[in-house]
Order: structure tokens, then C-alpha cells, then sequence
């Protein structure tokens, strides 16, 4: 299994919230549907080359308190769903329905009071060519993925 990992991030949030979030994904709903109507969400993705009718994409997927799901060309749906979670420290999830077995884990621990930090890591089954042609983008994805955890509203959610 092929490993990525992000840097340690840091969020303005304090760790019972983040993970409050986290662990519970029916959470992001406001978020998603705040994302798709926010023109300046739009144009900071034109801005970074973005296409920002991918947002559109977002009302197809499926989410619950343990799993997201969205559709995904040729493969049918993608799930991710909670696995286990220790409380104020980490969400683990375990892709379902894909083509490549993978897991990721979201890993947060104190700071302050009202500060945290984060570490994403993702483990995926990759044969060598695909490894080949996907692993820097994953790298850079992952980090990118963690940039975005960290920016999410926590303390307004």
C-alpha cells in the first residue's frame, strides 16, 4: 500500500470541535450547500484555475453521519465511510464501492484551548504504474485536502 501524508496543519478551532465535525459528517451539509451558492467561493476556484460549475457537482452526493458518496464517471459511486473514531483524536474511513482499496485517517490533537492540529493520511492500494502516474498529484492532493480541513468554519458549524 502506497502511503501519503500531509503535513501538520493548524486549526483555529479547539479539538472537541474539529473532531465534533469530523466524526459526524452530516455536519459538512451546510457547508456543501453554503459552498454552491457563495460567489466568492466561485471565484476564489476561478482564481486557482478552477472550474467552479464543479460545486454543482456536490448536490449529487449521498451524505449520512458515517458515509459520503457521490458518483464517479465509469466507476458508478465512491463511498467514504467512518470506520472507527477516537474521540477528540482521529476519524479513520475506508473507501467503499471504488476501484482502489484505500483508507484515510484525519488525525487531530490539542494545541491550546482553542487551537488544534491536523495530519491527514491516506493509504491506498496501488499497483506500480498507477502509483507511478498518480502519486505526486496524490501528495499534493492530500496535502491540499488537509489545507481545506483546516479552513472549514468550525466554530460556526
Amino acid at each position: 500500500m502506497a502511503k501519503y501524508e500531509s503535513s501538520v496543519k493548524q486549526v483555529n478551532a479547539p479539538v472537541e470541535r474539529v473532531y465534533a465535525v469530523l466524526s459526524d459528517l452530516e455536519r459538512l451539509r451546510p457547508m456543501i450547500e453554503m459552498a454552491q451558492n457563495n460567489e466568492m467561493i466561485k471565484q476564489k476556484l476561478r482564481e486557482a484555475g478552477q472550474d467552479p460549475a464543479q460545486l454543482e457537482k456536490l448536490k449529487d452526493m449521498t451524505i449520512t453521519s458515517d458515509r459520503v458518496a457521490f458518483p464517479a464517471p465509469m466507476v458508478g459511486e465512491i463511498a467514504l465511510a467512518i470506520v472507527e473514531r477516537e474521540t477528540d483524536r482521529c476519524v479513520k474511513f475506508q473507501t467503499e464501492k471504488s476501484p482502489i482499496e484505500a483508507n484515510l485517517w484525519i488525525q487531530v490533537l490539542p494545541v491550546t484551548a482553542t487551537t488544534a492540529k491536523m495530519r491527514v493520511t491516506l493509504k491506498a492500494d496501488l499497483n506500480p504504474m498507477i502509483k507511478m502516474m498518480v502519486g505526486s498529484k496524490l501528495e499534493k492532493g492530500i496535502d491540499q485536502f488537509a489545507d481545506m480541513l483546516c479552513s472549514l468554519p468550525y466554530n460556526f458549524i
